[in-house]
């Protein structure tokens, strides 16, 4: 096999791959988490057997769907979060791009915790840029000094639970955000109780929580 050929080879994997990703997410957008591989192939345009070639199990498809629209529509957030001069407004457009993906993406994140498919370190990159621009907000004095790091996997948390109650494409996330960016800012700050540890990430909770 030539060179050339080899590369074409790759080339046409990478796009029948991209191809099913996408198509993964847009049938468990309308279907649902538990939708059919085969109306996955379907909507791809490939035969079931190409998808398994690609991804041999649900779990690993499901992996893979997530860093896609992670590579797609939160490392950029992550990346001008960082350069923005202002680390509040930073935390805040991380925080938006997760929230406006995660609601977006609601399905395939339930059928990542379906298919117990994301260890905790798929969400390791988000978690560490929130906690980057929380000491960069802490140092300039527009993030309260009180917050400590195992704060932040939990606010998400709690973030991530207002998107179950309601509707599919919903903004009202957005309020709650509001809220949390408020309860963030050293002017409304008052006495926290302690901290306690987090316990260990269960398998199957997936970005961004």
């Amino acid at each position: 096999m030539t060179t050339e050929t080899s590369r074409r080879l790759r080339a046409d994997a990478a796009r029948n791959s991209g191809r099913i990703l996408r198509a993964a997410r847009q049938v468990w957008a309308e279907q649902g988490p538990d939708a059919l591989l085969e109306d996955i192939a379907r909507r791809a345009g490939v035969g079931i057997a190409t998808l398994y070639r690609h991804f041999p199990d649900k779990a690993g498809l499901v992996r893979a769907a997530l860093d896609q629209s992670f590579a797609e529509d939160i490392a950029p957030a992550i990346e001008q979060a960082l350069d923005d001069d202002d680390p509040r407004r930073g935390l805040a457009t991380v925080l938006e791009a997760a929230m406006s993906t995660a609601a977006r993406e609601r399905n395939t994140l339930a059928a990542a915790r379906n298919s117990g498919a994301v260890t905790a370190e798929a969400s390791s990159p988000f978690i560490e840029s929130l906690t980057l621009l929380a000491r960069r907000g802490q140092e300039a004095g527009v993030i309260r000094e009180d917050l400590v790091p195992g704060d932040l996997p939990r606010i998400m948390v709690m973030l991530m639970g207002v998107l179950w109650t309601m509707e599919p494409g919903s903004d009202g996330w957005r309020r709650y955000l509001a809220l949390v960016l408020d309860a963030l800012s050293p002017g409304a700050a008052s006495p926290l109780p302690d901290a306690v540890p987090l316990r260990s990430a269960r398998k199957g909770g997936g970005w961004p929580v």
